[in-house]
């Protein structure tokens, strides 16, 4: 071996990790009757985890700037490169944002663009390190960076929510929850399969990958229900023994435990994926790269080191991090023009947080390696399922606010049929561009409802005597508390009333319909006599 070092140490390396996998392989061939057979030895593991995988290796060593930032720009594919020209919008963001900061709308603007070509550097060099590490392994860390940058984002989100009178950015978050797993399941699912699709009649992926990936997505999707279930279920039957604040408290209660037993099953996928199932899925990725039609040039390519790698996850995290500061502080100056909660954080905000994913993906797709496509689209959204969104309300519950999983019951149902949809394609195991053509059909639909159902609910948009342009609840509730005050020994005037909260302004006074009244108690009130803007303002209040 000494002779062989000497005159080629690739050669020597390539050897000495054929002959352990081959004795691996014998040791732990799974199962003819499984689909997921166990792991049945731990030999060489600790000597796997800490090697430098062959298809990772650089030929260098230590930091090369001029060298890095060359490979980081050339990126893995062409797509990921174009999307690098948007670069300079990142100096430009961090600009605007210190020197004009009264442009509300171009500070966003500029921070919602530099946000995408900042993921998808972070998602190069992740990918990267993903490469130098075994196959399952790279893989979860390559999807925990992605899911850095959404955490990092719900978290600015909840950071800022409340601190000012109409910074209610817990619909925001929600909405966020939900959107980025959309994107993932419908958007991204749905172009990796059309993608691969366009090339050839059909792809095939291995059974186990969806098997544990639907299963876990609907856990997943159960989980973020029950909340908004129960909700629903007793919000009918508010009475005065029974008050809205109880139900609230309730709804809280159950969302924080429901939040612990999602971050157990994270666990449990995590020991699952990592360590007792671990050689079934690196056989699986192992023979995916073998398909990869881009192989050769793939192992030409230049490549980063393991330092330089750190360096730049270091670099990009951190300009991800203030475009997602910068972005969150603008996002109520956004709303107050016309942009609703649910669409901004339904669609606007998972398309920037998922960028990079997307785009790694959608790559791999159109290169045949579609087991690691279904990899990089069931991943995050079980991460953000199953960690991020509990995550967030426990450090809610730390922080004192009032962070739950009682998302709007429309949307959640959303949810639990696109994962019904998704899990349905993935049954038999073959993919194809209709298919794809399909799940991203789907996804044009939420967005169109999510634009329908925020139109209906501005039927109760306020417009304060300023201008200002209210579009929710809480916003609500404090500007009546505010306007609505003892006139003459009780509440003003039923015109003052319904000058100040009607809820279609497109009606006079006293021409309300019976929908207009039953979409008023579904919204504000427990009050029975509906018609008297008395009964229900005080409930309100």
């Amino acid at each position: 071996m000494g002779s062989i070092r000497s005159t080629n140490p690739q050669n020597a390396d390539l050897c000495l990790r054929g002959s352990s996998d081959q004795l691996k392989m014998v040791q732990e061939k799974p199962s003819q009757n499984s689909i997921l057979p166990t792991n049945s030895t731990t030999s060489n593991r600790a000597w796997a985890f800490f090697r430098v995988d062959t298809a990772g290796e650089s030929g260098r060593s230590g930091i090369h700037p001029w060298y890095l930032l060359k490979v980081c720009f050339r990126s893995v594919c062409t797509l990921s490169m174009v999307v690098n020209i948007l670069w300079p919008f990142v100096p430009a963001a961090i600009v605007i944002h210190f020197a004009r900061p009264d442009l509300h709308v171009w500070v966003f603007s500029l921070n919602y663009i530099a946000m995408v070509p900042s993921a998808n550097v972070l998602g190069f060099a992740g990918g990267e390190l993903a490469k130098k590490l075994p196959k399952m392994m790279g893989i979860v860390v390559e999807t925990t960076l992605g899911a850095v940058v959404e955490l990092v984002l719900f978290m600015v989100l909840l950071h800022k929510h409340g601190r000012t009178e109409n910074s209610d950015l817990i619909p925001v978050i929600q909405a966020a929850i939900l959107g980025s797993i959309l994107a993932n399941l419908l958007l991204c699912l749905g172009m990796c399969f059309f993608v691969g699709g366009i090339k050839r009649d059909e792809q095939t992926f291995h059974e186990a990958i969806s098997e544990v990936g639907t299963g876990l997505l609907l856990v997943a999707g159960f989980g973020l229900l029950i909340p908004s279930a129960f909700y629903s279920a007793l919000r009918g039957s508010v009475n005065e023994h029974f008050k809205l604040a109880q139900l609230n408290d309730s709804a809280l209660t159950i969302s924080r435990a429901t939040s612990v037993i999602l971050l157990v099953a994270f666990l449990i996928y995590l020991f699952f994926n990592l360590h007792s199932h671990n050689s079934i899925f690196d056989e699986i990725l192992e023979k995916d790269e073998h398909h990869d039609e881009d192989r050769h040039e793939e192992a030409a390519r230049a490549k980063l080191t393991m330092m330089e790698c750190f360096v730049v996850i270091a670099v990009a995290l951190a300009c991800v991090c203030m475009s997602a500061v910068f972005l969150v502080q603008e996002i109520e100056h956004i709303v107050e023009r016309g942009i609703s909660d649910n669409f901004l954080g339904l669609i606007l905000v998972p398309l920037v947080e998922k960028a990079a994913e997307h785009l790694t993906a959608i790559d791999e797709a159109w290169d045949n390696q579609i087991n690691f496509a279904l990899f990089h689209c069931l991943a995050p959204s079980i991460q953000t399922a199953l960690l991020n969104a509990p995550l967030t309300v426990i450090v809610g519950w730390g922080m004192g606010k009032d962070m739950s999983l009682n998302f709007e019951i429309f949307m959640v149902v959303l949810l639990v049929l696109s994962i019904l949809v998704v899990g349905n394609f993935l049954r038999d195991g073959k993919s194809n561009y209709l298919e794809g053509a399909l799940c991203v059909l789907v996804y044009f639909i939420i967005a169109v409802c999510t634009c329908v159902f925020d139109s209906q609910m501005s039927r109760i948009l306020h417009i304060t005597d300023d201008g200002q342009r209210v579009n929710n609840c809480l916003n609500i509730r404090q500007h009546l508390a505010s306007q609505i005050r003892p006139h003459n020994g009780g509440l003003r005037t039923q015109g003052f009333v319904h000058q100040h909260l009607c809820i279609n302004t497109q009606l006079e006074v006293g021409q309300e319909t019976e929908a207009d009244l039953e979409f008023r108690q579904f919204l504000f009130t427990d009050s029975t006599d509906l018609r008297n803007p008395a009964m229900w303002i005080a409930q309100v209040l």
